[in-house]
This record gives C-alpha cells, sequence and structure tokens, in this order.
C-alpha cells in the first residue's frame, strides 16, 4: 500500500483583501459596533425631549394606526438609544446588529412608501420631522444613507466578535 502525504491546512493568514479580514476582523468589528452604535446615537437624541414632536413625524408617515402611533413615537427613541448603547458595551452583539439590520428596513420601507403615496414629509431621522414642500423630500438620500448603514449591521450579524466588547471579557475569545 502506498502511503500519502499528510493533507495540509491553507495557512489562515493568506495574503489579499480576505488575508486582511481574518487578520483584523476583531479590530473591523469594533469600528462597525461604533459607526452603528453612533447612528443609532444620532437617530434617537434628536428625538428623546420631544417626543409629542416624534409622535406626530411618526402620525405623518400614516402607516400605524393612531392607537399605535403614541406609543411607538415615544418608545422608539429609547429603542435607538438602548441599541446604541449595547453596541458600545459590546454586548448582545449579534442579536443587537439583526434588531439594527430589520428596524432600517422598517424605515427603508417606510421612506419609499412616502415617496410612492406621494407624500411630502421629512423623515424625522435624527430629529423630527414634518411636512415639507413637495420636491423638496430626501427620499432617495434617506434611503441611501440607510442601505450605507445596513453594511455595519449586516458585518456584524456576520462577526460580531470584537475587541473591547463586554461580550468577549464575560464569555471569552470565540472559538
Amino acid at each position: 500500500m502506498a502511503s500519502q502525504a499528510p493533507v495540509k491546512d491553507a495557512p489562515t493568514g493568506s495574503g489579499g483583501l480576505r488575508g486582511f479580514v481574518d487578520t483584523h476582523q476583531q479590530w473591523i468589528s469594533l469600528v462597525m459596533r461604533v459607526l452603528l452604535a453612533v447612528m443609532w446615537f444620532k437617530y434617537s437624541l434628536g428625538k428623546l425631549g420631544t417626543p409629542e414632536s416624534n409622535a406626530q413625524s411618526v402620525r405623518d408617515f400614516r402607516i400605524l394606526p393612531e392607537s399605535l402611533v403614541t406609543p411607538f413615537g415615544y418608545a422608539q427613541p429609547y429603542f435607538e438609544l438602548a441599541l446604541g448603547l449595547l453596541l458600545i458595551l459590546g454586548l448582545g452583539t449579534r442579536l443587537v446588529a439583526l434588531m439594527s439590520a430589520l428596524l432600517l428596513l422598517v424605515y427603508i420601507g417606510g421612506i419609499i412608501s412616502l415617496g410612492a403615496r406621494g407624500i411630502a414629509i421629512s423623515c424625522g431621522c435624527g430629529g423630527s420631522g414634518g411636512l415639507v414642500p413637495k420636491g423638496h423630500t430626501r427620499y432617495t438620500l434617506d434611503v441611501i444613507r440607510d442601505l450605507i448603514f445596513m453594511i455595519p449591521a449586516v458585518w456584524l450579524v456576520w462577526k460580531p466578535a470584537s475587541k473591547f466588547s463586554l461580550e468577549r471579557a464575560l464569555l471569552g475569545d470565540p472559538i
């Protein structure tokens, strides 16, 4: 019987973009965590002091039934703030990133529906929205902005382990 040479594993730190990502994945994930957290802080902080105004912004979308407008309008900035805080702390990163991606998809769908229904408002992202003259909406830019913020959310669903996370401190390095 002829013996076969052992098969060697491919080197883990191969060159190119894949090698860079493999080598620096936890640092990249840290940057993605911070970017997404900053976005949630920006979205929430402008709404926290004006819950009535945020509820009106939610009402202006004309999507939710009136019975849900006020509870959603009051809770939304606190939920966004919680997402940002959890990301900064690095707790439940994959779940928070998944919730972030889903919420961004809801926001994108809401913005697209405004344009499709001919409603001219400011989306209220990062503060209070309101009526704007027809032709002065920023729906395309708003959708592009939220799609760009999907990048760190999707990255963190895929690669949640990162430097300086409480998750890592409590649970150790991922296998």
